[in-house]
């Protein structure tokens, strides 16, 4: 009997090694895909200053589940930019979908300009130039958005082989943000999303992406969403097991 097929879809910043304890908590029963998107791991490094638009890393992931495509729809796993991706890919190709599990996707466009003015207005927060050193990297954008997402001097807390890591990958990261900032997919749009899917948040995450995960939870007809107390953006990696364990019960229930 052929396997179902779990696709796992990292973070930005980081590569598939996000995944790699959830990948062998399911490989025994599933066909478990976990890729790095493109500019990481394997794919090797994005060009510094190449454009890019995540519909490129969208395009790559429906070519990696069209290879075998008889194999049926895929459960969509994803964090942060993964988690966005998981659901425009339910979006852009719903045959190739089973159900998504997704940690605080980054579905900015479902915030609505007057009802979440509160939530939208933190955006403004992240520069929208990137402005390079001499060795091709702005530390100083990298540590807004680490901050934006973790608290102030959450940068300078990083272990340093962390900071090197963002640096190496640090204009590929810009990019996905600006161009997933500028979606405007609305509520109505995700709405139409009809797998089941597991919207997952932290309780201590920024407000903005607790109104995404609250705004999903109340448009997907098919939806669980649950917030997990003591944790922030980063969840599925300081507090993997409970995590793991929540998506690994969906992919189930799904299956």
């Amino acid at each position: 009997m052929t396997k179902q097929r779990v696709l796992m879809v990292h973070s930005g910043g980081f590569t598939s090694r996000q995944w790699r304890k959830l990948a062998a908590m399911l490989a025994p029963g599933y066909e478990v895909l976990n890729p790095d998107l493109l500019g990481y791991g394997e794919t090797g490094p994005w060009p510094a200053g190449k454009p890019f638009h995540f519909r490129e890393d969208l395009a790559f992931l429906e070519a990696l589940l069209d290879r075998d495509a008889g194999a049926g729809p895929a459960h969509l796993v994803g964090h942060s930019y993964g988690g966005f991706l998981a659901l425009q890919l339910a979006l852009a190709r719903p045959e190739l979908v089973r159900s998504i599990a997704a940690y605080e996707p980054v579905a900015f466009g479902i915030l609505d300009d007057a009802a979440d003015a509160d939530a939208r207005s933190a955006l403004a927060l992240v520069r929208t130039e990137w402005t390079p050193d001499a060795s091709g990297t702005d530390e100083e954008w990298l540590r807004g958005f680490i901050d934006w997402w973790n608290g102030a001097g959450a940068w300078d807390h990083l272990a340093e082989e962390t900071r090197a890591a963002f640096r190496a990958v640090g204009w590929k990261v810009f990019q996905e943000v600006i161009t997933l900032a500028a979606d405007r997919t609305d509520e109505a749009t995700y709405a139409t999303i009809a797998v089941p899917v597991l919207v997952m948040g932290g309780a201590n995450s920024p407000l903005t992406e607790r109104r995404v995960v609250e705004k999903l939870g109340a448009a997907l007809p098919r939806v669980t969403a649950r917030l997990f107390d003591g944790m922030g953006h980063m969840g599925p990696i300081s507090h993997a097991a409970l995590v793991n364990d929540a998506i690994a019960a969906h992919v189930s229930a799904a299956s």
